[in-house]
Order: structure tokens, then sequence, then C-alpha cells
């Protein structure tokens, strides 16, 4: 097999050639067929998240073991199965599910394997989909993606779930006031088009890059605001009608997009912080029971969501995100386009 293989937290990934995998028992193994580069895909490379003043959640000291093959967006076509796990179709790509947990905790079995304190994450604790081979331990992971290619299903694994669970959090709101969404990569787009599938009235998108601004606008955004102008907040609270702010989903996890938030937000309402990038919070403790607003994270999505996030897919309407597809042995140049705010909707690796 081949594979693009992280052997050291803060350097390249290492195109190589290994062994072709085996599989026993329930397990599965896949011919890959695209593999979505996600910004997470970042913060495993560097080893890290930034906490803010000075400090960092280093993920060798949380368990992760290198050399990793990255990769937890993966699409592909059953090659062998275990004698355990079922007849499958041999003529279908799967999307997987990477959110996998033990299996033993309460939350897994409370069917939330994606907040296991033990996880096997997909391209984070086991080998992942920048290969042209993986093993996935039970087809339970594995959804038929039907008439859609390859490299827009695959997106659908973590941008589509992640946005999918942080809106179903905020679902009561959609329809009565347009939800603030704050940032417009490859999730940010992905969320502009679930919000329609969703129900929900169309969304405020905020985001420093005038050519996302405008990707975010042709894909049904009723408004696109510059998260650097002085009257940000302004903007933000008069696009959404005079109804008040009453939800935001913040896709930055930055300390400015998390207090333009905090700042829009009208009382009562909710803040649902997604994205990783870093930072400490900017908020005055007395301001939160003041304002009496809810501030949740979320972090991807359960196997139930991941199933109903399908279900939308397959009726058509979870629209398809920009995307263009490079080979295997690109990773390197598209992580580093990706670091620099280059890449708008989502690049896809296809062995």
């Amino acid at each position: 097999m081949k594979c693009q293989s992280l052997n050291e937290f803060g350097e390249a990934v290492v195109g190589e050639e290994r062994p072709d995998l085996t599989v026993t028992g329930t397990e599965v193994l896949l011919r890959v067929t695209a593999n979505g580069v996600c910004h997470s895909d970042l913060h495993i490379r560097e080893g890290c998240y930034n906490l803010g003043g000075g400090q960092k959640l280093s993920f060798a000291d949380r368990g992760m073991k290198l050399p990793l093959v990255m990769g937890h967006e993966p699409v592909g076509m059953v090659l062998d199965a275990g004698d355990e796990a079922g007849e499958l179709d041999r003529n279908k790509h799967f999307v997987v599910y990477p959110w996998q947990g033990c299996g033993e905790c309460h939350q897994c079995k409370d069917g939330r394997e994606n907040y296991c304190s033990a996880p096997r994450y997909v391209g984070m604790h086991i080998d992942g989909g920048y290969a042209d081979q993986m093993k996935i331990p039970h087809p339970k992971y594995l959804f038929d993606i039907g008439d859609m290619a390859p490299e827009i299903a695959a997106p659908l694994a973590c941008s589509g779930l992640t946005t999918y669970s942080a809106l179903k959090k905020v679902e009561d709101t959609l329809a009565k006031s347009p939800v603030v969404i704050i940032g417009v990569g490859g999730l940010g787009l992905m969320a502009v088009g679930l919000v329609k599938a969703m129900g929900g009235l169309p969304p405020v998108v905020v985001d420093l890059d005038p050519v996302k601004r405008e990707a975010a606008l042709k894909a049904g955004a009723i408004a696109a605001i510059d998260g650097a102008a002085e009257d940000a907040v302004a903007q933000v609270q008069a696009a959404v009608g005079g109804t008040g702010v009453q939800a935001t989903i913040d896709l930055v996890g930055a300390e400015s997009t998390a207090s333009l938030a905090f700042n829009a937000v009208a009382k009562g309402g909710k803040m649902v912080i997604v994205g990783l990038f870093g930072g400490s919070t900017p908020w005055a403790l007395p301001l939160i029971p003041v304002k009496a607003v809810t501030i949740m994270g979320s972090y991807v999505g359960s196997l139930a969501e991941f199933g109903e996030l399908m279900d939308l897919a397959h009726k058509g309407l979870v629209p398809a995100l920009p995307t263009k597809t490079y080979s295997l042995d690109t990773a390197n140049d598209i992580l580093n386009e990706l670091e620099d705010g280059k890449v708008v909707g989502r690049a896809v690796l296809t062995p």
C-alpha cells in the first residue's frame, strides 16, 4: 500500500510504501478512492492546540502515537472483510464515519462515540485515508454514498457532520432568525447549505477573506460581513433584520471571533464554538449571566447524526462543496495551501 505518513510532529508527511493490510473478525479493508483535507489535519501535523497565554495542548502527551497516516474524511470500496463482517457490496463506494470510540464506556453505549475518553478516531488515533488502503473495525461505520461522486461525499464525514451537529444544537432558532456563521472555509460553506436543508432562514456569514465571502453569498447566505470591520458587530446585528442574533456558530474558534460572537448575540442567545484556531476566552464573566447567554462547544457528531446527514444527502438536500481533487503525493503542498488560507471549499486527495 501507498500512504503519506506523519512520522514527527511539526514536520512534513512522508510518502511510504508498506505491506498491504489484512483484516480479521468484523474488520473491513477499503481501497481508498477519496479523502478530504481538513483544517484539523494542520493541528495534527503541528502536534498541538494553542490554548492561549503561551500554553499548548500536546497531542503526544494525550496519547497520540506516531507514525500516523492522517485523513479522517475517507471514501472507499470494499477490498476484503473479516469472517464476522457479513456480506458487503464490493461495487459500491462508502464514506466512513471516522469518530469511533472504545465501545465500552458510557458515552459509547449511549451512542456518543465522538465523546469517548479513549477514542479510536480515524486519521488521529488509527491510520486514516491519506493512503490507497485503510481498514475500519466494523461495517456499521460504512455509509453508502449512492450516486454521489467520492470527492463530493468525502467531506461529509467531518465538514458536513461537524456543521450539522453544531446546527442541531441551535435548530430551534433557525427558522426564527438568521443564524450567524463565523468562518467560511469548507465547514462554513457546508453550513450555509445545511441551514436551508434544515428549514432555516438564509444565514449571515462573517469572514476576513472577500473571496470566501463571495462564495458564501453564491451558496445562499443573506449577507457576508468582513470580520475585521470596525463596525462588524453592528453589521451583523443589522443583517439579521432587527430580530436579534439568536445563535452564532463559530467555525474559527479564535479570541477575535469568540469576542465578535459574544458581542453580537442577543440576550438569551446561544453561541456554539466549533473551530480550534486557539486562544483563551475573551469575555468578562459577569456579562455571561447578565446576557443569559448559552456557550456550547460542539465536537464533530454522533453516528446517529451522521445517519441523519446521509439521509439528507441522498435526498439531494445537501449542496456539494466547491471541491478540487489532487493526487495523494501532493498532500504536503495541499496542507500548506490550506494553512495559507488559499483553499476555497475542500481539497480532496485521490490515490
